[in-house]
């Protein structure tokens, strides 16, 4: 009887041991691979600040890498698009950098900020219907931001992206990257965008940075966008997510005229925002082939996606420029959904 129960002592006390020591390996490893999910827990958000590319970069291999990376989204054409002096590393189809969008380096609240970004990956996207990597998404803009095509998932160039995207995520509490998520929201109006007004604001707010066609304005070395160009051959495809009226209308808020709007204080009304967003979208870019894929489950498709096959009976017309709320209200009804782009 004693011995069983010596036996039994010893299995557990084995067994609590190696449970700890696992535990201890597996909380080692994920320090060392995913440093943002622990050191959020360790920053007091009212003393937090985002990185800064030339005084808070890491020495060593790692600050290299993140270098680098930081290099490919802020000067995208010189390093991996059309102006790249290697052919292999030509990804990019335009002359687009990934920070005309993700502005300020991809720490700008309201600009889909980087920051924090990196816990918020594997997540589930409509457009392919399955939970997607943070890879899978660099390789979406890719696609359709970019205008070109995907990065191999272990490429260099690949692999500093990411690693910049980690660096900006590491230490971020989780109130603090919430507040950086996305776009900011707009009241959606109940009405179809009005192209006229649309043309108006974008002449008085637009047009100085952008130009009258649309074709913003490159830096001083004619290689990346100072303004990026907002219709035409140079910029977004037909596919990417700026292409909706809806999406395109909650960066206008957020960010637009540039350096006079903020998140918090927007220059726009959302009507507005609205009106310009479409105006810019009624213009023709390239064309995304097989979009006609996207979304498997076209239940999950954004109301203002201008492009078919749909889950519903209203029109392309409507479905680019409105108006959205009856749309809303279908999926709403019908499906359970609510829908807010």
């Amino acid at each position: 009887m004693e011995l069983r129960k010596r036996i039994k002592w010893l299995f557990w006390s084995t067994f609590t041991f190696l449970s700890l020591a696992v535990g201890l390996f597996a909380t080692i490893v994920l320090i060392q691979v995913k440093p943002a999910i622990f050191e959020a827990y360790l920053v007091d958000p009212a003393n937090w600040r985002a990185k800064n590319i030339r005084m808070d970069l890491p020495k060593g291999e790692r600050g290299k890498l993140i270098k680098y990376g930081h290099k490919l989204v802020s000067e995208t054409p010189k390093w991996m698009g059309p102006d790249s002096d290697d052919d292999v590393l030509k990804f990019t189809g335009n002359h687009l950098s990934c920070t005309n969008c993700h502005l300020e380096g991809g720490t700008k609240r309201g600009a889909a900020a980087w920051i924090g970004i990196s816990q918020r990956f594997p997540q589930f996207k409509g457009r392919e219907n399955r939970n997607v990597t943070l890879k899978d998404r660099v390789n979406g803009c890719m696609e359709r931001s970019m205008n070109g095509k995907k990065l191999p998932e272990e490429s260099t160039q690949m692999e500093a992206i990411i690693a910049y995207m980690d660096w900006l995520s590491e230490g971020v509490p989780e109130e603090i990257s919430q507040q950086y998520t996305g776009f900011p929201e707009i009241a959606i109006p109940n009405v179809k965008a009005d192209l006229v007004k649309g043309k108006e604001i974008y002449t008085v707010e637009c047009q100085t940075c952008h130009g009258e066609d649309g074709a913003g304005i490159k830096t001083a070395n004619n290689s990346t966008y100072q303004f990026p160009p907002l219709w035409g051959q140079d910029t977004y495809n037909h596919g990417a997510g700026m292409n909706r009226v809806l999406t395109a209308a909650q960066f206008i808020k957020g960010n637009m005229p540039f350096g006079q709007a903020t998140y918090e204080q927007p220059k726009l009304s959302d009507e507005e925002a609205f009106h310009v967003a479409a105006y810019i979208n009624s213009f023709s870019r390239p064309v995304k082939q097989f979009t006609e894929q996207d979304f498997p489950d076209l239940v999950l498709k954004p109301v203002s996606t201008p492009y078919g096959p749909w889950a519903d009976d209203f029109s392309e017309e409507q479905h680019k420029y409105g108006p959205f709320p009856p749309i809303i209200s279908y999926y709403k009804d019908k499906h359970g959904i609510t829908k807010k782009k």
